[in-house]
């Protein structure tokens, strides 16, 4: 057994769909999550920016000792994943993956949307990885860079985000998708709105939970799993204001971010 925290990483809000995700599954397992609100959004930086960003972030988490880490963004998963694993020996865990083969599963018509920043949609990893799953797969892939913006200021299930939804999704819905990745771990918070301008024939897969399934899989494969005699402990860290954060996670968590604290990401 390995009772070390876990440690989940996102350039902001967003990672906590898979941190809450995470606790729902294996409840008994400490976290540490960090935040990058100070320097987010992710998705319409450089390849090498972000590659920079990854690795301090990962540096910062491995300051607290995590058991494995968990790249909690679907940007820096598209572009670091490869890099992150030449450099690390830790375990590490990303998102794309599990929710293509998510979609994969639950299509029937195979024709897939995927939306999620310009860098993520413009890598095409999800298009690589869907594929991978099922050839014969049709793919259709969205940028919608205002998600993460209307996410980190909390404007979730409003008129705003509604008719941006209206205006971003449109064309995906005439195309007749029938199963929509969210394919950025910012976007579940807007999942209301979302499946309004989609409507109830599309599925919509949240990455997340698909991610914290895998999750659980490697940890017992990896015989890392904690003692579940032991409490367990979840902290906090952002670049930006902890009060913004601390106030719009816990209306997401549903309840109080007890531990919450700013990090110098810049020195790591």
């Amino acid at each position: 057994m390995d009772n070390r925290p876990i440690g989940v990483f996102d350039s902001g809000l967003g990672g906590l769909t898979v941190l809450k995700a995470i606790n729902q599954l294996m409840p008994a397992e400490s976290i540490i999550y960090f935040g990058d609100s100070g320097r987010a959004p992710y998705g319409t930086k450089s390849k090498e920016t972000v590659v920079k960003y990854t690795f301090q972030d990962i540096n910062f988490l491995l300051g607290h000792d995590i058991k494995m880490i968990v790249i909690a963004c679907n940007t820096a998963s598209a572009y670091s994943l490869d890099t992150v694993k030449e450099h690390f020996t830790i375990p590490v865990m990303e998102v794309v993956q599990p929710g293509a083969k998510a979609a994969v599963d639950i299509t029937t018509s195979g024709k897939i949307g995927v939306i999620g920043t310009p860098a993520t949609i413009n890598s095409a990893v999800y298009e690589k990885a869907i594929k991978n799953f099922k050839k014969d797969a049709t793919y259709l892939g969205k940028a919608c860079p205002m998600f993460v913006q209307l996410a980190e200021e909390g404007w979730w299930d409003n008129e705003i985000a509604y008719l941006i939804a209206q205006e971003y999704l449109s064309s995906l819905k005439n195309q007749g998708i029938d199963t929509l990745i969210l394919g950025c771990t910012h976007y579940p918070f807007l999942q209301n709105v979302i499946q309004k301008v989609m409507g109830d024939d599309v599925t919509l897969v949240n990455s997340a939970l698909e991610v914290a399934r895998a999750v659980k899989e490697l940890i017992y494969e990896k015989k890392i799993n904690c003692d579940s005699t032991i409490p367990s402990v979840v902290k906090y860290f952002t670049s930006d204001s902890v009060d913004k954060f601390r106030t719009l996670g816990s209306i997401f968590l549903g309840h109080p971010m007890n531990f919450v604290e700013k990090a110098d990401i810049e020195k790591y």
